[in-house]
């Protein structure tokens, strides 16, 4: 069963805990089951189990099983990481219904967000202490500067294994702090959806003060965006087609709401609520469906981040209107870096602010946390306390 949101029920759990030894030069958290880390070369007879959620064949929310496994044992340059926070993205629909790429192994960990403390350390491994708490982006081996189609390799919940189990094992490298003003479900919220509102906004989109910015829905990306753009001093527009969501919208601060049921033509109604100038930036979350009106309401050297992909075809002509605009750029925005999520996690914490969470499910109840995103009738993000 679901819960609703209670934020001041989670306590973060003190980084005082002790360090005792384990095999293979491998530390663990105190309390941790420390003599039944996994050790080479011993047998399996004491080996520590967890329990994770697998893709399994990918034929659609079916094919999510809940599995026992052994828990890992960290590497040099590794560690592994107690889960207590996961979080979902559209992309995990797609990736248990055969639909994101590649077919993935069936014993692939779910869940590309998450948040945790340190349970144990690796070899070589520098700048972390055990008990501390952590995130990290889903691309591991992204940590700064320019994207490369080499972070593919190492996308949690995807190439490599994701954060819906108990542990998830880790390259140091990829590890970013938990702020102490958020919590574990806050932390993992602000994963994928976080990063890639922060790279559209502010490193693409160059989002300043009096800005005005479009996102489409009230999905986790667009519910950040509203709060990224109300932080920087821009205003917010917002289309959905629940009028309930938008009145959530008007209350986190949106200046323009748009039931886009009530008015399909909404790039109108979004140009004759800015007096005809159109917006500074508009976070595309649907693709080629809506591209054509997003390129009709883009303001004088505007620019839109390319986010969704949710299928049909872009007409011919119907980005014309940007270059009638003078829309300065156009670029896909896939997620981003760890020093980017450093910075959108210092934004919120900075800010005192907390990002909108819809619901959280029990671990055991992750199948029916998948169901509600499907169903999509959720404000923000969906949170798996772990």
């Amino acid at each position: 069963m679901s819960e609703p949101i209670d934020r001041q029920r989670r306590q973060v759990l003190g980084s005082g805990a002790g360090l005792v030894a384990a095999a293979g030069s491998v530390a663990v958290l105190a309390g941790g089951n420390a003599t039944a880390a996994p050790t080479r070369g011993h047998g399996t007879a004491n080996v520590a189990r967890m329990q994770a959620w697998e893709v399994g064949p990918q034929t659609g929310l079916g094919s999510l099983r809940l599995t026992t496994r052994a828990r890992p044992a960290p590497g040099p340059g590794q560690v592994l990481v107690k889960v207590h926070a996961a979080a979902l993205n559209h992309r995990d629909l797609y990736i248990v219904s055969g639909q994101y790429g590649a077919r993935k192994a069936d014993g692939r960990i779910a869940a590309g967000d998450g948040a945790g403390e340190i349970f144990a350390v690796g070899d070589g491994v520098a700048g972390f202490a055990i008990g501390e708490r952590v995130t990290a982006p889903h691309f591991q081996g992204w940590r700064d500067g320019a994207f490369s189609t080499t972070v593919l390799a190492a996308d949690a919940g995807n190439t490599a294994d994701g954060w819906l189990a108990e542990y998830i094992l880790l390259p140091a490298s990829a590890l970013v702090r938990v702020p102490a003003e958020l919590d574990y479900a806050e932390a993992a919220a602000l994963g994928a959806a976080g990063i890639t509102a922060w790279n559209s906004l502010l490193e693409f989109g160059g989002m300043q003060a009096g800005d005005t910015v479009l996102t489409l829905g009230t999905g986790g990306v667009s519910a950040i965006v509203l709060q990224l753009a109300r932080m920087h001093g821009a205003r917010c527009a917002i289309t959905s087609s629940s009028d309930e969501k938008l009145a959530l919208a008007r209350e986190q601060g949106a200046a323009i709401t748009v039931n886009y049921r009530q008015r399909p033509d909404w790039d109108k109604a979004v140009l004759e609520a800015t007096g005809g100038r159109g917006c500074d930036i508009i976070t595309e979350t649907v693709g080629q469906n809506s591209l054509g009106q997003s390129c009709a309401c883009i303001a004088a050297n505007g620019r839109i981040a390319l986010i969704g992909n949710l299928g049909g075809k872009l007409a011919p002509g119907q980005a014309m209107p940007a270059l009638g605009r003078n829309a300065s750029t156009l670029r896909g925005i896939l997620s981003g870096s760890a020093s980017m999520l450093e910075r959108v996690l210092q934004a919120y914490a900075v800010n005192r602010t907390k990002p909108w969470i819809d619901r959280h499910f029990a671990f055991a109840d992750a199948a029916t946390a998948y169901s509600w995103l499907e169903a999509g009738n959720f404000f923000g993000k969906i949170v798996i306390d772990v």
